[in-house]
């Protein structure tokens, strides 16, 4: 059974809604990555470009395994007996999209604003002093891909933590939302995977890391929380 679209993601109901087009999550999920994996190669090899090849490989995988974490999570939070007003206000707000926008306008505002005048020039760097229009259209979109997932891992953090303390569970529902706490904080790990790029590049390290330790820190209360909030 599909979840109605009152109780999901902005990023499932676009897979539900396409006309004339039956695709299970798995599959949707596949599609995603070899898409974009796919067009990362070609580009690559018309251009010349492998080392930027690689860091776009990463951001597409993290991307894919967010999307496999999204289902996840959404899974458990739509759990029966999860309280209704918990899952209104992580599916329904659309904050996370809001979020995603907002991540994605600053990794913008950095790349083409603050790093250029900084020194730092990390879009020359991987793309050479003239990108590519194809190159860049294409980084864009694996970025805001990688920014909305990104957007949601942190809504999920914050409303979790705020469900944990408002609500008392029996210990199986408490159970359930303890897995969707804990995919969520694997999903913040993973992005770590992109760590290795951005060694030379301070501020986008330090936002990485600070972001990945937030959102442990934030769920990691959610689920201590949770233990003590079991009812029975």
């Amino acid at each position: 059974m599909r979840p109605d679209y009152g109780e999901t993601w902005a990023y499932e109901s676009i897979i539900g809604a396409l006309p004339g087009i039956d695709l299970s999550r798995a599959e949707a999920v596949a599609i995603q990555l070899v898409f974009f994996e796919t067009a990362i190669v070609a580009l690559a090899w018309y251009y010349g470009l492998w080392q930027a090849a690689l860091a776009g490989t990463a951001a597409v995988v993290i991307a894919a395994v967010g999307s496999l974490e999204m289902l996840r999570i959404s899974r458990a939070a739509r759990a029966s007996e999860s309280p209704e007003p918990y899952r209104q206000l992580l599916f329904s707000s659309n904050i996370e999209v809001v979020l995603g926008v907002l991540a994605f306008i600053a990794l913008v505002t950095h790349l083409f604003v603050f790093d250029p005048q900084s020194g730092g020039r990390l879009v020359e760097r991987l793309f050479g002093p003239d990108p590519p229009v194809l190159v860049v259209y294409l980084m864009l979109l694996v970025l805001w891909d990688l920014c909305y997932r990104i957007g949601t891992g942190w809504w999920a953090s914050v409303v979790g933590l705020w469900r944990s303390a408002r609500y008392r569970f029996t210990p199986e529902t408490a159970a359930t939302l303890r897995q969707a706490d804990r995919e969520t904080i694997l999903f913040a790990g993973v992005q770590l995977l992109l760590v290795p790029f951005l060694l030379d590049h301070q501020v986008l390290l330090a936002a990485l890391v600070g972001h990945v330790a937030a959102v442990a820190a934030v769920t990691g209360t959610s689920l201590l929380l949770l233990r003590s909030r079991e009812t029975g």
